[in-house]
């Protein structure tokens, strides 16, 4: 596929996801609308007062976070890599399009806010490990995994998980206060 050598590559497979997620919560989602969610005053509330217990959260960053990534790395060694990429890339979009309409619909521009908020500083590091990782599925057999990208890819999820943790519910914390 010529495609997978142009620079915005990954764009092409994103943003078509992004759109479908938007489409999905403006016309097939409407009627789930009404009942109480992620954006809630309620749960907003109640996320003020939780404490959040490291060892149970960094289970749950594992399978939320890690299992994709092996999954994805998993494909990668196989032929389908370029598939498993695309099909990665596709449900980024749609989940990212789906979060991001369902907080502007419920809270406006403060939701969209929120979202970005709960994304930093952790996805400054998940961001290039996954990067590296299409990158090396989308290269076909020119490309070549080593030492240096294991490093890598684990070093920046290991970092944005321990950041998930400790840094990013200070964040939301600081930002919910502020409605």
């Amino acid at each position: 596929m010529k495609v997978f050598h142009t620079r915005k590559q990954f764009l092409c497979f994103f943003m078509p996801g992004f759109i479908i997620g938007i489409v999905y919560v403006n016309f097939f989602a409407v009627k789930y609308m009404a009942d109480p969610g992620l954006f809630s005053t309620y749960f907003l509330e109640e996320y003020q007062s939780v404490d959040i217990v490291a060892g149970e959260y960094m289970w749950y960053l594992i399978r939320v976070r890690v299992f994709p990534l092996l999954v994805l790395a998993g494909f990668s060694l196989t032929k389908a890599k370029k598939a498993a990429a695309v099909l990665f890339l596709v449900w980024a979009g749609i989940s990212a399009g789906i979060l991001i309409s369902l907080a502007a619909v419920e809270m406006g521009i403060k939701g969209c806010l929120l979202c970005v908020t709960g994304l930093f500083p952790q996805f400054l590091f998940y961001v290039p490990a996954y990067l590296v990782l299409l990158w090396y599925a989308c290269s076909g057999p020119a490309g070549r995994w080593n030492r240096h990208k294991t490093v890598f890819v684990s070093l920046m999820t290991a970092i944005g998980m321990v950041l998930e943790i400790y840094v990013n519910p200070i964040l939301i914390r600081m930002f919910i206060s502020t409605l």
